[in-house]
């Protein structure tokens, strides 16, 4: 066996940007049929539901296709070629690897080690749940209604509300579609009939087939990747990794490289494109692919980053919800937005440039093109910024 192939940090970032598809803007209006690629492409889209700007699984696909109808992404879901699920947390995913997934849902998923003993414990109520939903179809949890009083470890759920969860993360249930982005809920048997968990369908992987699936799968949707990057794409286990990453490599579905400037081993996907220097300009959510595992962002391109919705404002350093800057392969910057629909108003809180980072007149005419490209996709096209560092980009970016 040679020596691995030594790569240098900016091909890496290349490689990466572009199996992630941010390598050059879309040539072309996005169609229903684009969302469903980037999906399939990036093999998991994060949901969340903080909507200061767009909701994250919609910012996450404007930033690779421009503008495109939010409401092909709900579409998909009930057209069911999507399914939600648990990967690394929980995602849209395309419906081709439920069967992976569903390996996960009938050996448990890690972090939710309670399921099974709630689950059990209150019967009677999931009973009730299951039963209403086999009567009357899919139904939100807020068609259960309740006087409880709220608490618990279960993020202060209602118990029904607990209860389908629980069947869902089961697999029992599954999410039908999404009514206001609220959650439907109803069984695995109309969601996705003639599916057959026994023997004679084959269908479902056993647990080492599984991982091994899902670590190919992870190192594709990232092009090249550091061992320790592999795991935390899809929320899979550390132990074994190495070894699984070594079996792909042996039979040619990894090939071995090595990163300058970063230890241990890496492995590019031999379908990774060309390593071309990335064009693009935009913003990206902080529950993007590129984004969500922060040590990998910070190897890969010196980017420190921290949401801080969850930090006390007054400790806040760049904002609520601040959305990294991507020029030309590059993560330049980061802005605290917020898009005020009704006033028709999209307002730029504080944008701060990274250290050492020149604002050429490349990057302003850049960043101004996409400042406006999102004000304008989410119908707030008024642009606003409030503060820069330096003082007079605000300025530059305005005019």
């Amino acid at each position: 066996m040679g020596s691995p192939e030594i790569i240098s940090i900016v091909t890496a970032r290349n490689l990466v940007l572009a199996a992630q598809g941010l390598a050059k803007p879309p040539a072309r209006r996005a169609k229903k049929t684009d969302v469903l690629a980037a999906i399939r492409r990036m093999g998991a889209l994060q949901i969340d539901t903080i909507s200061v700007v767009a909701r994250s699984p919609y910012l996450v696909l404007w930033s690779r296709l421009g503008d495109f109808t939010p409401a092909w992404l709900d579409e998909l879901l009930a057209e069911g070629a999507l399914f939600e699920y648990v990967a690394h947390a929980m995602c849209f995913l395309p419906i081709e690897d439920y069967r992976l997934y569903r390996r996960r849902m009938l050996d448990g998923v890690r972090g939710w080690n309670s399921v099974g003993p709630w689950t059990r414990k209150h019967a009677k109520l999931v009973a009730h749940v299951m039963d209403r939903i086999g009567r009357e179809g899919g139904l939100r949890s807020a068609d259960f209604e309740t006087d409880q009083k709220r608490g618990g470890a279960w993020w202060y759920w209602k118990d029904e509300k607990t209860a389908l969860e629980c069947q869902f993360i089961l697999g029992e249930l599954m999410i039908a579609r999404r009514q206001s982005f609220q959650r439907v809920y109803d069984l695995r048997s109309r969601v996705l009939p003639g599916w057959d968990d026994g023997p004679q369908a084959a269908k479902v992987p056993t647990r080492e087939e599984m991982l091994l699936a899902l670590t190919l799968k992870a190192a594709e949707a990232l092009g090249v990747a550091r061992a320790d990057w592999v795991p935390n794409y899809f929320g899979l286990p550390k132990t074994g990794n190495a070894r699984r990453l070594e079996v792909l490599a042996d039979d040619g579905r990894l090939q071995r490289v090595a990163i300058e400037g970063l230890p241990g081993p890496a492995y590019r996907s031999p379908a990774a494109a060309a390593a071309k220097p990335s064009t693009v300009t935009t913003l990206l959510s902080p529950f993007d692919p590129l984004v969500w595992d922060r040590q990998r962002l910070k190897d890969l391109f010196g980017f420190d980053y921290k949401i801080e919705c969850y930090t006390p404002a007054p400790k806040r350093r760049f904002g609520y919800f601040t959305l990294p800057i991507l020029h030309r392969g590059a993560l330049v910057g980061r802005l605290d937005p917020k898009a005020h629909r009704a006033l028709g108003q999209f307002e730029v809180k504080a944008l701060a440039l990274e250290p050492g980072v020149e604002p050429s007149d490349d990057l302003v005419a850049g960043l101004a093109a996409a400042l406006r490209r999102v004000a304008a996709w989410h119908g707030t096209p008024e642009l606003i910024i409030r503060r820069s560092e330096p003082a007079d980009l605000a300025g530059r970016l305005l005019a």
